[in-house]
């Protein structure tokens, strides 16, 4: 990605996440970015096409980091461990983007079904990796579904934190790990 498809694509995450996508215009886009809008439009066709791109680019980046750290780990309960730390990585790292997904989810428009189209995709990748350590008795027996929606649930939780107070990555990960993922191993 260019210098400048890179600076609309962060000028426009920012601004989605702090205003909301429909309060935010590419006139504004284009301001902050310091790009005639001929610019912007040579790089995306329209403020949806932005929209589309930063949700693809940031899921597609949350489901390779699973998957590298994922095939790193021989058992189930540690692949877990492992999707935990990324997603509170990536939350606290990306918090435009999260925030963003988080607060598009909801409804019926193109935009909500764009974020659920990609975050079932990712969540189908975590659901997996759960039913198989159910399967091999590494994680202790329970649906699959809820316990996907529990962990993205806590890791996207820590967002709130993040936003309370300065969140440090390890200690909130310990806490996860001690509170919920020994349990799910029936520790």
């Amino acid at each position: 990605m260019n210098k400048t498809k890179r600076k609309i694509f962060e000028t426009s995450m920012q601004l989605f996440a702090e205003k909301g996508y429909d309060a935010t215009s590419i006139e504004e886009i284009t301001a902050k970015v310091g790009v005639a809008k001929g610019t912007l439009y040579y790089h995306f066709s329209s403020k949806e096409e932005i929209f589309n791109f930063l949700i693809e680019e940031g899921m597609n980046l949350l489901k390779n980091s699973i998957n590298i750290k994922v095939e790193k780990q021989k058992k189930y309960i540690d692949k877990l461990r492992a999707i935990v730390l990324i997603q509170i990585k990536i939350i606290v790292k990306y918090e435009n983007f999260m925030t963003i997904v988080l607060s598009e989810i909801w409804g019926n428009s193109d935009r909500s079904k764009t974020c659920k189209k990609y975050l079932y995709e990712y969540l189908e990748i975590v659901k997996e990796i759960v039913t198989e350590g159910i399967k091999r008795k590494e994680i202790k027996q329970n649906n699959p579904d809820i316990i996907v929606s529990e962990i993205f649930g806590l890791a996207s939780a820590s967002l709130l934190h993040k936003k309370k107070e300065n969140v440090k990555i390890d200690k909130l990960y310990k806490e996860l790990d001690r509170t919920y993922i020994c349990t799910l191993k029936g520790e």
